[in-house]
């Protein structure tokens, strides 16, 4: 029986959303969704996503329930309103952009929420709030979308792109309020956004026109009032004013009515009127509007449309006293909400005293001009996005906006120190309530002359801030700007840290670009050495992560980097290691062009684990633990192509080791991301089963990785599915599935190879429809076909020995080793060497005891592959002891599912506990010869 809970989660996989949309609508976590869906596979005993989403849709064809809109709740009713909001509503049915244009208070957003309520049920993926008052850059206009939507950054894309990937197909309303301060970024964002994803439509609430020709205007006009008492406007008053305890009665009803016309029918100015209702009375407001109402005429069209709240802002302003209106003016440059101690720091110089700041809050607050905000922090203050936005207005006149943000910019620094310095659990939740006032206390500190100092400390800040909050992409963009607000020797500095976020980022053009630009920096600050280390970084990248890459650098512009490189070290000890490391780089990836001639090959790969070697020694010496984990994967891989496969595992391993006394920088956390991830594979390779899920599932922890689980959990996958853990495999493959599609399909060898694995431990289960289905998503997944030669051989021959083909396996992996040992030396080649013997046992091939030599001498230390080598030649003997002995082995080996099948092929009495130790592991009987 499935929960309440496992059942929202189901009716959501029938709607076809993400684990990620799944935890933002039901508000729990990615990793709860994971658990839910793998209970609902196993209770419903079906196989994979996909048929949880077949049996959702059956299950409830007619009642499956739509997402709850992500709609903030109304703390008041909505009052009026009809007709428009019966044309907005059609408006928003009829064309995929409509703009909701009115001055401010006159009441959009709340018409807003309230249209996209009635549409809701319209939009099959969901409806969702984004209020953009905190965005202060235009860039971060599709990252406050994505925060709305459960979308997270993905590795190689930025935040935008991800959005566009995730909303691709979606059928969903976004509700974007307060455009106008951003329209710059808007504007064009909605123009991807439309054009990437043909099923979404969005409802903009702006002060003026987004000025895009696939705009739909929907103008909103005040509210109405014709009819007396018994008009919108009044109906509005009247409910306000009973809200805060002084109901107005009858008599008062003609007063109210000419209240409401003097103010426009402008919702927010009637709001504000009727919350003084039981302090100033009808004859108070009547005299308050007589006296402090100024209508604004003339000036620019945006500043017609302000007129009435103008006049009401102005009018509520002056009913202050003179500090509390200089309070006012100063509170303003906060965007979030903040503590009165914030508000005496910043605001708190002559005339106002700091000591009485607070209370002078508490009075703006009863004025309805600050929102008390309660927190687990203790008591903020924000206010409403209008009132700031007046309030930062009034500042400039009074000719002290310099000051005030200076002071801002002064308490944004502190704040931003503390929080570096800082940890614990609440380090979050205290990032979120700073960063927007860092954001926009830079974005006015940088262009500020006699600042940029400052400007510059506190894009670093904020860089360093966003990457331990995982904000990868406004990380890279804050290291870029800090390197922009520096001199050139700091700049460099500043880019290299941008190169290694684009690397946990996965973007490889990026890295490429950022180390060339800090190379430039560090040649116009006379620094040769640091420049010709940047060159060599480059070069590096450019043959290490070459798959990152959406365009690979021509080959003799790195190969004259490196000559460059090579010329700027200056015999420098960490110089002359880069430049090393570059040279084998360089050298391996000639490895890809002499595939077939094995002599060379083998030369080849004698000469590049020298070069490897040296560089491991030369950045031991310069004491630089992340260039030797670098040059130790040059190494790794070079030991691969010669054959040495388990000095290319501890080489990977050695590079954790070496990495733990490393400062947690962002390079020395790209760097490493990549050790588990070698660390992983190697482990696979060498059939150290245990060990690679322990490499594996830790990598699958990094935070940097929660949303990117296709990457997280790849090597994961293989090595639970060479050990036949089924059950595991089918729950984490939907996360791998999940994070791969959001991320735009991004192609790797070891993103194919995870998804093979998937394959085969369903076609091991016999489900030959989803083995088929995530054949298809190997083609999509990996980069280059030659490459399923090896991982692909290996998976698709466990298959057909499992299902009794020996010779389809044997055709499978026909080619010689040295054949194909581009693709099967790194990870494969036991595994590929060990099938290759048992498949020729099995169909009889004359070579067999050949095949069985040849292999043991490839494998030896190699605990799993070495067992099934023995049990090959154990079935080629007759030789039953030594079957049952293998069988042990694999279990030893931490490889259930070969020690089951062992069980089956020796027949007899132990066949039955070989079906049901299949069974156990959730995979079909093997069929025998």
């Amino acid at each position: 029986m499935i929960s309440a809970r496992e059942a929202e989660v189901l009716a959501l996989l029938g709607e076809h959303l993400s684990n990620a949309e799944i935890a933002a609508r039901l508000f729990i976590s990615v990793r709860t969704v994971e658990s839910h869906v793998s209970s609902l596979l196993r209770k419903l005993e079906v196989p994979d996503r996909r048929a949880l989403s077949r049996h959702a849709a059956e299950r409830a064809p007619a009642e499956q329930a739509r997402p709850a809109p992500a709609l903030p709740a109304p703390l008041t009713s909505f009052i009026g309103r009809a007709r428009e909001r019966g044309e907005l509503a059609e408006a928003v049915r009829a064309h995929r952009l409509v703009a909701a244009v009115g001055p401010g208070g006159v009441g959009k957003t709340r018409l807003a929420l309230a249209v996209a309520a009635d549409v809701a049920a319209e939009f099959a993926d969901g409806v969702w709030f984004i209020d953009l008052v905190s965005v202060t850059d235009p860039e971060r206009v599709g990252a406050a979308v994505a925060a709305a939507a459960g979308v997270g950054e993905q590795p190689g894309l930025g935040i935008d792109d991800a959005l566009l990937a995730a909303l691709a197909d979606r059928q969903a309303l976004l509700v974007l309020d307060n455009c106008e301060q951003v329209r710059d970024g808007v504007a064009p964002f909605l123009e991807r956004l439309l054009t990437s994803c043909p099923r979404v439509r969005v409802l903009a609430t702006s002060r003026a026109r987004l000025m895009v020709p696939f705009e739909r205007i929907f103008p909103v006009p005040p509210l109405s009032r014709a009819g007396g008492d018994e008009s919108e406007a009044v109906a509005l008053f009247m409910d306000r004013a009973a809200a805060v305890g002084w109901p107005p009665g009858p008599a008062v009803s003609e007063g109210v009515v000419s209240i409401c016309e003097r103010l426009d029918g402008m919702a927010l100015a009637i709001e504000l009127a009727a919350a003084r209702w039981s302090t100033l009375g009808l004859d108070g407001l009547a005299d308050g509007l007589a006296d402090q109402l100024r209508i604004l005429t003339g000036g620019a069209r945006a500043d017609d449309r302000h007129r009435s709240v103008r006049a009401v802002l102005d009018w509520s302003h002056d009913l202050l006293e003179p500090r509390d209106q200089a309070l006012l003016h100063r509170v303003a440059v906060f965007v979030a909400p903040f503590t009165a101690a914030a508000a005496a720091e910043v605001a708190g110089f002559a005339p106002l005293d700091p000591g009485a700041v607070a209370d002078g809050l508490g009075r703006l607050a009863e004025q309805s001009l600050l929102t008390v905000v309660p927190s687990a922090s203790g008591t903020r203050y924000q206010a409403l996005e209008t009132i700031r936005q007046y309030g930062t207005e009034r500042l400039a006149d009074a000719r002290e906006p310099d000051t005030v943000r200076s002071r801002h910019l002064d308490w944004c620094l502190a704040g931003a120190t503390a929080l570096g310095d800082a940890s614990g659990a609440d380090w979050r939740a205290r990032f979120d309530a700073l960063a927007d006032d860092l954001r926009a206390a830079l974005t006015w500190a940088a262009d500020q002359p006699r600042r940029r100092a400052d400007a510059h400390r506190l894009a670093l800040s904020l860089a360093e801030l966003a990457f331990t909050r995982n904000l990868l992409g406004e990380a890279q963009e804050r290291y870029e700007q800090a390197a922009r607000l520096a001199d050139d020797a700091t700049g460099a500095v500043a880019l290299r840290h941008a190169a290694a976020v684009a690397g946990c980022r996965r973007l490889g053009d990026d890295m490429f670009r950022l180390h060339r630009a800090a190379a430039d920096a560090a040649r116009r600050a006379g620094d040769g050495v640091g420049a010709g280390r940047d060159l060599a970084a480059a070069a590096t990248v450019a043959y290490r992560f070459s798959t990152s890459f959406t365009r690979m650098p021509p080959v003799d512009e790195v190969t004259a980097m490196v000559a460059e490189a090579r010329e700027l070290s200056g015999g420098a000890p960490a110089a002359e290691a880069d430049v090393a490391l570059a040279e084998a780089a360089v050298l391996a990836d000639a490895f890809g062009a002499i595939q077939g001639d094995l002599d060379h090959t083998a030369d080849t790969a004698r000469e590049t684990v020298g070069r490897a070697e040296h560089a491991v020694a030369l950045a031991r010496r310069a004491g630089d633990p992340v260039a030797e984990s670098a040059a130790l994967d040059a190494l790794s891989g070079a030991q691969s192509w010669a054959g040495e496969s388990f000095a290319t595992a501890a080489a990977a391993r050695r590079r954790i080791d070496i990495l733990a006394s490393a400062p947690p920088t962002p390079a020395s956390t790209h760097e490493l991301m990549d050790a588990l991830a070698m660390a992983a594979g190697t482990t696979v390779g060498v059939g150290e089963l245990p060990e690679a899920r322990q490499w594996g599932r830790r990598l699958a922890d990094h935070p940097l990785l929660a949303e990117a689980g296709h990457h997280a959990t790849a090597w994961l996958l293989v090595a639970d599915a060479f050990a036949g853990h089924a059950d595991d495999v089918r729950t984490r493959s939907v996360r791998f599935l999940d994070a791969w599609e959001q991320s735009g399909r991004q192609q790797s060898l070891s993103l194919g190879a995870a998804a093979a694995s998937v394959a085969m431990i369903h076609g091991l289960r016999g489900d030959h429809d989803a083995r088929a289905a995530w054949l298809a998503i190997v083609d999509r997944a990996d980069t280059a076909a030659e490459h399923r030669l090896g991982y692909g051989a290996v998976f698709d021959a466990t298959v057909l020995l499992h299902r009794g083909d020996a010779e389809a396996a044997l055709e499978r992996l026909a080619p010689e080793p040295d054949q194909v040992w581009k693709w099967v030396c790194w990870i494969w080649l036991h595994w590929y060497v060990a099938l290759r013997a048992e498949a020729a046992v099995l169909a009889g091939h004359p070579d067999a005891r050949d095949r069985i030599d040849a292999a043991r001498t490839v494998v030896v230390g190699n605990p799993v592959a070495t067992a099934q080598v023995d049990r090959a030649e154990a079935l080629l003997d007759g030789d039953l002891p030594r079957q049952l002995a293998a069988a042990a082995a694999f279990d030893a080996a931490g490889c259930p599912y070969q020690s089951a099948r062992t069980l089956l092929l020796a027949g007899g009495e132990h066949a039955a506990a070989g079906a049901a130790a299949l069974a156990e592991l959730g995979l079909a009987p093997a069929a025998v010869r």
